[in-house]
């Protein structure tokens, strides 16, 4: 008779109807579930700010599960999200350098670098060189353009054209370079 209770399905007789479920504004969990994302003091602080009520029930919970205070729990290391990683931006001078370097044997390609500095999206500034010259044109490195062709002089015009930040003095010609 007991088994029969555990698989009956339908509503359970202790809990209220609808179930009403809060959300972090931080995270967008529910806030039971804080505690295992990887900015977990943001939502803190969001809790508090927004929900004082579930802020207490949620601290009074955590001083109920470590009240030595040993060591926190380990973190999840594989799969799901895990900790969100920012890129750094590196603060040096804002400077693009637009060089060729030989591809074959009469052939060359120009290489542009330093557009992240200026926070423009690489895929598209790739994209918008193809169109523009009508030719292959790719992102290879963490900050660098490949653009097939001898097109150097005249991205001194075009870059300033396209992104009005970037003035052309900011634009240094490195000459001709090996890959």
């Amino acid at each position: 008779m007991s088994e029969e209770n555990k698989l009956k399905s339908g509503p359970r007789d202790n809990v209220t109807y609808p179930i009403n479920v809060i959300y972090c504004g931080n995270c967008t969990m529910p806030i039971e579930y804080c505690e295992y994302y990887p900015e977990y003091e943001k939502c803190k602080q969001w809790l508090e700010k927004h929900l004082p009520t579930e802020f207490e029930k949620v601290k009074i919970g955590n001083s109920l599960e470590n009240p030595t205070g040993e060591e926190e729990k380990k973190r999840q290391k594989r799969g799901g999200k895990g900790i969100i990683k920012t890129k750094k931006k590196e603060e040096g001078p804002k400077q693009i350098c637009v060089s060729r370097a030989p591809r074959g044997k009469k052939k060359s390609v120009t290489v542009v670098t330093g557009l992240s500095t200026f926070d423009i999206d690489l895929k598209v500034a790739a994209k918008f060189f193809g169109q523009k010259f009508a030719c292959g044109s790719s992102v290879t490195g963490e900050d660098e353009i490949v653009i097939q062709g001898d097109v150097k002089d005249d991205l001194f015009d075009v870059i300033p054209e396209k992104w009005p930040e970037i003035d052309e003095d900011l634009i240094e010609d490195l000459g001709d370079q090996k890959r």
